[in-house]
């Protein structure tokens, strides 16, 4: 039998934490440190929680007992004073059976693929702010790039870069002044075919509601969180 979406995400952070271990089940708890660990940022920690089990990393055993103190306690991580703080995002998955394709952009507009890093990619990351640029994570993604078009311009695009080659992890970006017009669905559906096509699993991570509500249109289920935290020794 195929492990469902949320199987293979457990397993998918269980094995970014890069030590020995499983995911926690629902209403338990673990802390393991691991300087090396997928989580977060180097020398931060990492929290990721799917279906009401948290995993948590640490880069020294000093922050070992502070965060199983605050993880057990039910801390909002977003208020335990930290140097900084990435998150909390939404995690979501879905299965082949989930995927709720869109069959074509607002008005049948076509979307076709480039490859990344294309210049007419580039073009559209710097047409927004920087810290939008950052969120979409466009920049980084290794798969071909499917985009939306407005004469020349490409207006709506995404990819996905691979996870421990199991996790196609979905980068999607609509210039401003387009959005809300389906465009982000139109592309980041065509990313998603091609993920399932590959057998990957496809994973979405969304801090703010428009990206959610676009996940969401396209199947996928939010099964948790993830929040990284630079904290202090």
């Amino acid at each position: 039998m195929q492990p469902s979406a949320l199987d293979r995400a457990r397993e998918l952070w269980a094995a970014l934490t890069r030590v020995p271990g499983v995911f926690p089940g629902r209403g338990e708890v673990r802390v393991a440190v691991s300087p090396g660990s997928g989580l977060c940022p180097p020398g931060w920690a990492g929290v990721v929680v799917l279906d009401g089990g948290v995993l948590c990393t640490v880069p020294s055993p000093e922050l070992e007992g502070t965060m199983l103190a605050h993880l057990r306690a039910g801390t909002d991580l977003a208020q335990v004073p930290a140097q900084e703080v990435l998150g909390p995002a939404t995690l979501a998955y879905l299965d082949t059976t989930d995927f709720l394709p869109a069959h074509e952009a607002a008005g049948g507009t076509e979307v076709s693929g480039l490859p990344p890093g294309h210049a007419d990619v580039l073009a559209l990351l710097a047409s927004v702010p920087e810290h939008e640029a950052q969120e979409s994570g466009l920049d980084e993604v290794e798969s071909t790039v499917y985009v939306v078009r407005d004469g020349p311009e490409v207006v709506a695009a995404a990819g996905y870069r691979t996870w421990l080659e199991t996790a196609a992890h979905v980068c999607v970006l609509t210039a401003p002044g387009r959005r809300g017009r389906g465009l982000a669905r139109a592309v980041a559906s065509a990313a998603v075919a091609d993920a399932l096509a590959k057998g990957l699993l496809p994973q979405w991570r969304a801090r703010f509601a428009p990206s959610r509500r676009v996940a969401g249109a396209l199947g996928f289920r939010e099964y948790g969180t993830q929040i990284s935290l630079r904290l202090g020794r």
